[in-house]
């Protein structure tokens, strides 16, 4: 099974934030569908019965205090040149408690032979790009510091993917409560 694990974004004003920005801005992108809007945490890829057991207990070990975020900014991966992704961002504070608690993630799974391929970034992934679709810096230019709103993390979930022709379909496997 194809797994990650996850922060859902699950306040609704800020999903309807987002949709709303989705649905303003004209870009050659698939918008990400708004139950699935999350931060990955940690991409772990294919993995077995056996092994999705052993994870789920090594997260249970991470122990978290709830955190506040905000939604702030837009931008593009790797750059608004040539995208393949257009996020959101969030603010410093809020960002750097997802790194702490994407580093702590890390710590966990690294006994399983999980390693990140790249260093964490707070984002929301809310289109992606297939084809060239050139530089998007004007599209973009005016939402550097819009505001998408709050919302606080309480948890985080170890997440089934399963591509589809339609787009992934998630599915929670074990959910971690701040304690």
């Amino acid at each position: 099974m194809r797994t990650f694990v996850a922060v859902e974004i699950s306040n609704e004003s800020v999903i309807d934030s987002i949709r709303d920005f989705q649905s303003k801005i004209s870009l050659q992108a698939k918008p990400v569908q708004p139950q699935n809007l999350h931060f990955t945490l940690q991409f772990l890829g294919e993995i077995s019965e056996e092994i999705c057991e052993k994870i789920k207990q090594n997260l249970k070990t991470i122990e978290f205090q709830s955190f506040k975020i905000n939604f702030k900014g837009v931008g593009a991966f790797p750059n608004m040149r040539s995208p393949r992704v257009v996020w959101v961002g969030v603010d410093e504070v809020g960002g750097k408690m997802l790194e702490k608690l994407a580093k702590e993630v890390e710590n966990v799974l690294k006994p399983l032979g999980f390693f990140s391929d790249k260093p964490f970034k707070s984002h929301i992934t809310i289109f992606r790009i297939k084809n060239k679709i050139g530089n998007i810096s004007k599209d973009l230019e005016n939402f550097g510091d819009f505001e998408f709103g709050t919302q606080i993390v309480s948890n985080f979930k170890l997440k089934q993917s399963v591509l589809t022709p339609k787009g992934p379909i998630y599915s929670d496997l074990e959910e971690i409560i701040a304690s």
